[in-house]
């Protein structure tokens, strides 16, 4: 399996996994003209779409996806929020395995709150596997309290840091980062608390242009790691 980032960050999210299982799409959060320049025109290679939740940066681009013939995996509050139907509309829930063609994807909750409001927004992240090879894949998400073993890629979005943070923030916006995005140094615990043994790459998504810094995580967790690492905004 590769995974390929076409679009990472508050801008817009689009990545793509590809394997000899088929193609999938993870997040549609570009419109439609975007993604078709990003597949080289070329939809009818994508088998599904997978969608973490309902904020535009993620889904913008779900009902286009939806009208060029490719199923939509989501929550049913996700597919709601978005106004979202009809028969290219699968409902998923946490913690229940779905299969698409030889894929089998796990959804598990994420752990974010809209840092405008500081509601807590339903959504889940994907643990992928072919059989052969698995992909953890975690995105907007301030924690993840479960443990992975077998785990051979990770794509997990890591917003900010304490070092990092801008230092003119009010106390009210830092709390709500703090419970929107994970943040450097939890990171770092969860890929401690986790098996890496078979893990050949680790990719970072979603890196505040305002509170993070690149170069800095990738060093940081190569460090702690020993994996190669690649930096995706």
């Amino acid at each position: 399996m590769e995974l390929i980032t076409y679009h990472s960050g508050s801008s817009g999210n689009l990545y793509q996994l590809k394997g000899d299982s088929g193609n999938l799409l993870i997040e549609a959060g570009v419109p439609i003209s975007k993604i078709k320049k990003a597949l080289d025109f070329k939809l009818s290679s994508i088998s599904a779409c997978l969608v973490s939740h309902q904020h535009l940066d993620h889904a913008k681009g779900v009902h286009d996806v939806a009208k060029a013939g490719i199923d939509v995996y989501c929550l049913a509050e996700t597919a709601q929020a978005l106004k979202f139907n009809g028969h290219r509309f699968k409902a998923i829930e946490s913690l229940h395995q779905f299969e698409i063609g030889a894929y089998s994807a796990f959804p598990f909750e994420i752990n974010h709150e809209d840092v405008r409001t500081g509601k807590r927004v339903p959504g889940c992240n994907f643990l992928i596997s072919n059989g052969t090879e698995k992909l953890l894949f975690v995105i907007d998400s301030f924690y993840v309290k479960y443990r992975f073993a077998g785990l051979t890629q990770i794509a997990i979005g890591i917003n900010w840091s304490k070092k990092t943070l801008n230092p003119n923030l009010d106390s009210a916006r830092k709390k709500r980062i703090y419970r929107s995005h994970m943040s450097l140094e939890t990171a770092l615990k969860f890929f401690k608390a986790n098996d890496l043994s078979r893990v050949r790459e680790i990719h970072v998504l979603h890196i505040s242009s305002e509170n993070g810094d690149p170069q800095y995580f990738k060093s940081e967790i190569m460090k702690a790691t020993g994996k190669p690492v690649y930096v995706n905004g």
